[in-house]
């Protein structure tokens, strides 16, 4: 292919949406009875039933609850909890039944498998209620993992597993009236049954997937000083963080970094966790461990794909173009999308410096080191290119 060629390639937009093949759809199970659950009672009952399930389905409806004076949000308020087995799905009033202790057995057993489509904001709202889930799937990120970013709603993949259009009209309703009309408790048990529907499909065609997105993986022991980074939990540039701990001895030297880095990828399962240490590889520059993340450009997760295209971008890697060019054919519009950008601003440049070596002064005052120029947070006096460095190091560039 001719330099031209390839230039307006990548300088053409990716043909969106995904462009591999797809099992062929599932059997739309049944429906099953649905029970209105708002006294202690019936939660009782309730719990018993769902105690005797391998695997259930949760969606939850939340509403932004207000102050006092009504004048600023503080947060979610769990308006209902829609919890699904086969055949039953139990609608749970989550303002008028204040406890919810009675549900907490089932969530917090490690043998019940708890399936969650986007599980941010459901484990967190739960668990605001006392509910912590032990054993969960994350269906939405399995998803992602599998066909991208965009297709990887719950409406977008009952439409791709099971040939359903799911109704989403009701999503933004209010979900503090009461008495709820049937309609809207019909429409809040069916996200909950049609999770436990995917889910199915899901384990029959792709169950390696799920097993990536297990919420046991997210517990995969990595280098204590890696973990915070994997929690987005660290307020400093990676560099700077790193180079202190090296100075204060938590960490021995730059060769343990790289080493730990290293094991870390290539032990870490979820793709998550994974691409946030891609991120922390790239920061610190670490272009030694560049043939282990070649081998992510043949990832089976779209996810890792990607994180893997942009990290030998950023680290400027000599055959990186070369690499990348053919994922400009990958099924997931993500990763050629990632490709395609990669590739348009592939052209030479400067190589990144080591990462910064911090010094305290007596007066309290840091500096880093950068290509062995010093600057420093209260020097006004390095020129250009002492500022660029620290403003690169910051940016993580």
């Amino acid at each position: 292919m001719s330099n031209k060629a390839s230039s307006e390639e990548h300088e053409e937009k990716p043909q969106k949406g995904y462009l591999g093949t797809t099992p062929p759809p599932g059997q739309l199970p049944p429906k099953g009875q649905r029970v209105w659950v708002d006294r202690p009672d019936q939660l009782l009952q309730a719990a018993e039933a769902l105690a005797q399930s391998p695997v259930v389905a949760i969606d939850a409806e939340f509403t932004q609850a207000r102050s006092l004076t009504q004048s600023e949000s503080s947060g979610p308020r769990l308006a209902l909890l829609q919890l699904a087995i086969n055949e039953q799905c139990f609608v749970v009033d989550a303002l008028r039944l204040r406890d919810l202790e009675l549900l907490a057995p089932v969530v917090a057993d490690p043998a019940i498998l708890v399936l969650l489509h986007g599980a941010g904001a459901d484990l967190r709202v739960m668990a605001e209620r006392g509910l912590e889930v032990a054993h969960y799937y994350d269906l939405e990120a399995t998803s992602r993992s599998l066909f991208g970013q965009h297709e990887s709603s719950l409406a977008a993949m009952l439409l791709r597993s099971l040939n359903v259009r799911l109704d989403k009209s009701l999503q933004r309703t209010d979900w503090t009236r009461r008495p709820l009309p049937p309609g809207m408790v019909a429409y809040a048990a069916r996200d909950a049954e049609m999770t436990l529907a995917l889910y199915y499909w899901l384990q029959e065609h792709f169950a390696w997937a799920l097993r990536l997105h297990e919420s046991s993986n997210l517990q995969e022991p990595v280098a204590a000083w890696i973990e915070p980074f994997l929690r987005n939990a660290v307020a400093l540039p990676a560099e700077v963080a790193v180079a202190e701990a090296i100075k204060q001895g938590s960490i021995r030297d730059q060769e343990q970094v790289a080493a730990d880095c290293l094991e870390a990828l290539q032990t870490l399962t979820n793709p998550m966790r994974k691409n946030r240490l891609l991120r922390l590889i790239t920061d610190l520059a670490l272009i030694q461990l560049v043939p282990e993340i070649k081998l992510l450009l043949q990832a089976a997760t779209a996810d890792e794909r990607g994180a893997a295209v942009r990290t030998l971008s950023r680290l400027n890697v000599e055959d990186a173009a070369e690499l990348i060019t053919p994922l400009l054919q990958d099924p997931v519009y993500d990763v050629r999308k990632a490709a395609q950008t990669a590739l348009r601003y592939s052209e030479p440049k400067e190589p990144r410096g080591q990462w910064a070596t911090p010094e305290r002064r007596a007066d309290g005052s840091r500096s880093w080191f950068f290509n062995e120029k010093a600057t420093t947070e209260n020097d006004d006096e390095g020129g250009d290119d002492d500022w660029r460095a620290r403003l690169r190091s910051f940016m993580g560039e």
